[in-house]
């Protein structure tokens, strides 16, 4: 393994964070398994939302956090036999958004927003890393004991469309979000990077009433959709360039008690691609 290998890896570790940068579904419960050597195995989980702070006041604020745990094996060797060494590495990766709505047609806005992100990635690798190090003769620094921060910078643009009607309520939010990310604070001057985050998004929500009733209020069912394709120069690092989540809960209306907090879901959603799956229960809340 060479500095040029490590480099890579730690590339595509910061790329990952690009997965969990915005509030979408479809990434926010995902797990992978490796399979040849050098491969990965990874797995995935975020939680965020945004919200318009009135219709007199059409400010737009949202936030993210997402992590991430990653394998990228590496192979060791002396020159006469290899050895595969695990490596696992962890990153956590907040966003926040500012935006305001502009309307362009009843129950249409415009929502374009500015981004940033705060990212930090490290490796647990304590022992193993001494172990390559015997093994190769190399001093990897940032492998026995390192980490990365990371800052990213951008903006999206939104149109977000709301249809509500007494029998039933449409949502449907289209996204594109473009975020650049470097590195800095490093504990290894061989692990400094970059990384370029573009992803187009469709999600969309049905909500109708169940015939119950629960809290004073009728209980609805939820369908939803969503489809990513992660279209930058990494967008397909992991084998695939798009998922889609399909889910389905209930929901309960908590206005008649709760003044804050209105409406609780509870959603079990499955997520898919090419050779990736996922799923997730999740509780949401609407305000």
């Amino acid at each position: 393994m060479t500095g040029t290998r490590l480099q890579e890896r730690v590339n595509g570790a910061q790329s990952l964070m690009q997965y969990n940068l915005a509030p979408e579904i479809t990434a926010s419960s995902l797990s992978i398994s490796g399979g040849e050597a050098g491969t990965t195995g990874l797995s995935m989980a975020a939680v965020g939302g945004g919200f318009t702070w009135s219709k007199s006041f059409p400010l737009y604020l949202e936030g993210n956090l997402g992590y991430t745990r990653w394998d990228p094996t590496f192979v060791a060797s002396d020159g006469t036999e290899e050895r595969q060494i695990p490596v696992k590495w962890n990153s956590l990766a907040g966003t926040v958004g500012i935006g305001w709505d502009f309307p362009i047609a009843k129950e249409l806005v415009l929502r374009p927003m500015g981004n940033f992100t705060l990212g930090y990635l490290t490796s647990d690798l304590n022992v193993a890393g001494r172990v390559i190090e015997g093994e190769t003769g190399k001093d990897l620094e940032f492998l026995r004991n390192g980490h990365l921060n990371a800052v990213g910078y951008g903006g999206s643009l939104m149109l977000d469309y709301e249809h509500y009607r007494e029998n039933y309520e449409i949502d449907v939010e289209t996204r594109l979000t473009n975020i650049w990310m470097e590195s800095y604070g490093t504990t290894s001057e061989a692990v400094k990077g970059s990384a370029l985050a573009q992803t187009f998004g469709v999600w969309g929500r049905w909500r109708a009433p169940t015939g119950l009733r629960a809290l004073d209020r009728p209980v609805r069912y939820v369908t939803e959709f969503a489809y990513s394709y992660y279209f930058g120069p990494n967008g397909d690092m992991l084998g695939f360039n798009h998922l889609t989540s399909l889910g389905v809960g209930l929901e309960i209306d908590t206005r008649a008690f709760d003044r804050i907090v209105t409406r609780w879901r509870l959603m079990a959603r499955y997520r898919f691609g090419e050779n990736v799956t996922g799923w997730s229960v999740g509780l949401g809340m609407s305000f």
